[in-house]
């Protein structure tokens, strides 16, 4: 049975940090784990997992509020791909000081280990603790202290954070919604929904323990469920607590490993080239072994590595201090992602821990990637798609580096004198059988009761050459073997720019390469002058029109969608009435059916569904249809056509439960929720439809509306659009509007004129802060709100931060500049004007203007007091004219990190460097992600304008000097490196190229 644990409110009680008598900083801080209740602690005595919710008191430093702006980041370098967050509003701030905050947390338990997760901050594994050993195996922190380096602004180290489908995953610090599933044998799976807020895919993530078992299991669910084929990466961040003593493990047949996109190599252990600077053979040198990267103490810079070619399972990390460590374990043919990160052992590194904990110390993160062996690397979900996958974590005893390991053993081998192999078990193995080998020969064996937590051990004399071990159970069933790995001479492959598009040889290369620049979501390089040069040599080439169809059809540029789906088609069927790939028939449908042009859709999805790749998302599409249509009978054979033969959509059972009760079958429609329930317990459309607690979440609410709405069930979607239309404004986003917009489009669907001129009305009187309107159907409702009323500004402003969004930016710029001319007085929507002025239209002067009515409305923004500082660069505005236009707000400017920064700088340029250097000397600053060094600079300038010597920056800047110089972001020339992995700007003015999807 299962008990279902909403998210607790936001709201939570803040109080003042305790300050016992004698109390350590550390101590004050300790996270304080409940006990299980008497009925919970009973079923854990008997032996069982156990799962239950209690807040957690934390330490918690608070992330600021969202800006109101949109962030139309685009061109933001953010782990090698694109960093924009939008419509997700992005945080700028973190509170200087900790306060007590009350978190809800779900507690697992079992007789090895406990495990903490956190619901409100993404589901994440605060705390995993072994005990057996009283080891930490994954590093606590016991505070809450986000820094901004996640994309969309707060992240948090520690635990396991759980990306998807992009890094750092762009929910990690929003709420989600959870459930806890007990089974009959003593297994307990807490399960965690995410919905996420860019393309509103659904992941559930299930951290499972079973009873007399070591083993975290995370069972995950990945489930596309939209219309679209998208991308995602999946990173499973795993942080370690770290010292002098501290070695990552990577199976043996690892020789290389390589930087983000392969843009670098070197040899592992052992780095036998310069790396990220680092010159580690010259290092080795005055200290032997001070090239081995598996170490933490010999790596002195912020720096990534990702396996290379490894056909193991398995890898992990081993305190010799502390005699413990953990194991990952995944299936190598989708789990091939081995990588290590760390902000390196250095002053530099130190303080970036700082920024993310009081007293926890250093960390590194050993990341396991499912569908991805790096970063940025992105794989498909085909329409309505559903991934299912596990991953594996136990903690390990005294044993050493496991050289070899499974879900069930680790083991280690020593070499050194003759052969020693110790052995971790993850559950009890009574009468375990350990052997040594020599091929036939048995060196040595030996039958214990092996039990987690303990290691047992296996010694042989003699040369280890042909040597391998074995521990198998009492049955004879092999847990885990070791033999020595042979790997093949010769170096992996390096990634190299792809050329200018005049360059390529080839059609086929220049269309790859733009879909690779759009899979992969590549900040600074577009895919179209790949696909017009593609198109200028072979005018209906049927890759490039598809890639084409799909771009335009996610910006809503649905005619120019269907010439390239339909150009393509051409082709395709000269000959061959049958394509062997139907995906431009589904393209079509999907084009022809926001035309408005059912029955043809319909003749595509039908013929679309010929090809058993596209049968399951365009039998969804055309079912669908025709359940909105009222052809019920014929939408419910479109779905038994489908479910025999394609995997599981969590948007097919709901169409039919839909589909039955219009049928008057009411029974069997709550048979399949509840078959279907039983493999997505969290799925928000499955659980209205059965009449289980409804989302808490506004935007999770709106999605169901759009479900229910497209098969037909306009009641329904007009009262779940109500409750979206009251929720709140959340720094998840602001839905009010758009609830109301979607409601009038509904209603003038059904011929109820004034009713949904009411709902627009509501929708230009509801609070529109973080109102950030995506995807194609809230396009589409604001359409038709602007073609009922022209009038409408606030639609006009709405539909422009879409298409501005949408790289439809010229007519956002006009949207803009008609909802302005309708007098419309927002300054969110003059700061747009202000921006599309100067990206856009190229009117500096405008540009100017509108940012200069922004801020006549909102005098105390000080993001917008930045912008407009940053325009006025951008514009020529002189060092003096920028400083007088910051001095009489300086308030408003010492708010802000970035804008402090800027203003400092500019009172060193105008001869005021001991007033910058008493600024820098005074307030605490807190870097962010693409930003590091800018304060460090502006310290040094100040002090060389002082006739001052270099010196070490104060711990209020928040940063220290790095001993080595990282890879190039920038060229001289300006031109972004193609493999850059952040830039210390975030671009939002920039009138270059934006890059692909």
């Amino acid at each position: 049975m299962s008990t279902t644990e909403r998210t607790a409110d936001a709201t939570r009680r803040h109080r003042p940090l305790p300050l016992a008598t004698g109390a350590t900083p550390r101590e004050r801080a300790r996270i304080l784990l409940p006990e299980a209740s008497a009925n919970v602690a009973a079923r854990l005595t008997s032996g069982a997992a156990v799962a239950w919710s209690e807040p957690l008191t934390i330490t918690t430093y608070e992330a600021g509020t969202p800006s109101a702006y949109p962030m139309y980041l685009d061109q933001r370098v953010y782990q090698g791909s694109s960093g924009r967050v939008y419509p997700l509003p992005f945080v700028e701030s973190v509170a200087d000081d900790g306060v007590a905050r009350d978190w809800q947390a779900v507690h697992l338990e079992n007789s090895y280990v406990r495990l903490v997760v956190l619901p409100e901050l993404g589901g994440r594994i605060h705390i995993g603790y072994d005990k057996s050993t009283g080891y930490d195996f994954f590093y606590r922190n016991n505070v809450i202290k986000p820094a901004l380096v996640g994309l969309g602004g707060p992240w948090i180290s520690g635990g396991v954070e759980l990306n998807w489908p992009q890094h750092h995953r762009p929910a990690t610090y929003l709420p989600v919604e959870t459930t806890i599933e007990h089974d009959d044998d003593g297994t307990v799976t807490v399960w965690c929904h995410d919905h996420d807020p860019f393309d509103r895919m659904s992941a559930q993530h299930g951290v499972r323990l079973r009873a007399h078992s070591s083993v975290l299991e995370l069972v995950v669910r990945l489930h596309n469920r939209t219309s679209e084929r998208q991308t995602f990466l999946w990173w499973a961040n795993v942080a370690a607590a770290v010292n002098d003593d501290y070695q990552s493990f990577f199976p043996e047949d690892v020789r290389y490993v390589a930087d983000h996109a392969r843009r670098a190599l070197t040899a592992f252990p052992h780095a036998d080239r310069p790396y990220y600077g680092v010159d580690y053979p010259a290092r080795a040198e005055v200290t032997p072994g001070a090239d081995r990267i598996d170490w933490y103490r010999n790596i002195p810079v912020p720096t990534s590595y990702m396996v290379v070619d490894s056909q193991q399972d398995f890898f992990g990390g081993y305190d010799h201090g502390a005699g413990a460590g953990f194991v990952h374990w995944a299936e190598r043919r989708i789990s091939p992602g081995k990588k290590q990160w760390t902000w390196g052992d250095a002053p530099f590194g130190h303080a970036w821990d700082a920024q993310l904990t009081d007293d926890d110390g250093p960390y590194v993160e050993l990341m396991a990637g499912v569908y991805t062996d790096n970063q940025p690397d992105f794989t498909w979900l085909l329409p309505g798609e559903t991934k299912l996958f596990t991953q594996y974590w136990y903690p390990i005893p005294a044993i050493g580096p496991a050289h070899q390991a499974t879900p069930d053993a680790a083991v280690s081998v020593d070499r050194e004198d003759g052969i020693t192999a110790s052995f971790a078990v993850t559950s009890p193995r009574p009468g375990a059988r350990l052997l040594i080998r020599r091929g036939d020969v048995t060196l040595a064996s030996a039958t214990v009761d092996a039990v987690p937590g303990v290691p047992v051990s296996l010694h042989a004399d003699g040369e280890p050459d042909g040597v391998s071990v074995e521990l198998r159970d009492a049955a004879g069933r092999l847990l885990v073997a070791w033999a020595p790995t042979e790997v093949a001479d010769g170096e992996p492959w390096v990634a190299s720019e792809p050329a200018a598009p005049e360059e390529i040889d080839s059609v086929e290369e220049l269309c790859l390469i733009g879909v690779h620049l759009a899979q992969y979501r590549h900040p600074t390089r577009s895919p179209l002058p790949y696909w017009s040069e593609a198109l200028r040599r072979d005018p209906g080439h049927v890759g490039t029109h598809l890639a084409l169809a799909d771009r335009d059809y996610r910006a809503a540029r649905y005619s120019a969608a269907l010439e390239h789906a339909e150009t393509a088609l051409a082709r395709l069927t000269r000959r061959n009435a049958n394509p062997q790939d139907a995906e431009a028939f589904y393209l079509a449908g999907l084009a022809l059916a926001r035309l408005g042009r059912t029955a043809e859709a319909e003749s595509a999805f039908g013929k679309a569904g010929w090809d058993g790749t596209w049968a399951p998302a365009a039998g969804l599409e055309l079912a669908r249809s025709l359940a909105a249509r009222g052809r019920n009978r014929a939408a419910l054979r479109v779905l038994d056509t489908l479910d025999g033969v394609v995997g599981h959509d969590a948007r097919r059972p709901a169409l039919r439960a839909v589909l039955l009760r219009r049928l008057g079958r009411p029974d069997d429609a709550d048979r399949v929720l509840a078959a279907a329930l039983g493999a997505d317990p969290l799925d928000a459309t499955l659980r209205v439809l059965a009449d289980r607690p409804a989302p808490t979440d506004a935007g999770i609410r709106y999605d169901v509306a759009l479900d229910l709405w497209g098969a037909g069930e306009v009641e329904q979607a007009l009262a779940h659009l109500a409750e979206v239309a009251a929720a709140p404004s959340t720094p998840a986003g602001s839905w009010a509007p758009i609830a109301h917009y979607t409601a009038a489009a509904i209603l003038a669907d059904l011929g109820q004129a004034d009713e949904a001129a009411e709902h627009r009305a509501a929708a230009r009187a509801s609070d529109a802060t973080w109102a950030f309107p995506n995807g194609l159907d809230q396009h589409d409702v604001l359409v038709a709100a602007l073609d009922a009323d022209p009038g409408d500004a606030r639609a006009a402003a709405l539909l422009g931060m879409l298409l501005y969004a949408h790289d439809r930016r010229p007519e956002a710029a006009e949207r803009w500049e008609t909802a302005v001319s309708a007098g419309a007085e927002d300054p969110v929507l003059l700061r747009n004007a202000g921006l599309a002025a100067y990206n856009v239209t190229h009117d500096d002067a405008l540009a100017w203007r509108r940012y200069e009515q922004a801020v006549a409305l909102a005098p105390d923004d000080a993001r917008l007091r930045y912008e407009q500082d940053q325009l006025a660069a951008r514009l020529g505005h002189t060092n003096p004219e920028r400083l007088a236009h910051l001095e009489p707000v300086r308030h408003l400017v010492l708010t802000r990190d970035d804008l402090t920064i800027e203003y400092v700088g500019l009172l060193t340029a105008c001869g005021r460097a001991q007033e910058a250097l008493d600024v820098l000397t005074t307030r605490r600053f807190h870097p962010w992600e693409g930003g590091e060094g800018r304060t460090l600079a502006a310290w040094d300038a100040a002090r060389d304008a002082l006739g001052l010597p270099l010196a070490d920056p104060p711990a209020n800047l928040g940063e220290a000097l790095p001993e080595f110089v990282p890879p190039v972001a920038r060229h001289a020339s300006g031109v972004t490196d193609y493999f850059a992995t952040s830039l210390p700007e975030l671009l939002l003015f920039t009138r270059g190229e934006t890059g692909g999807r």
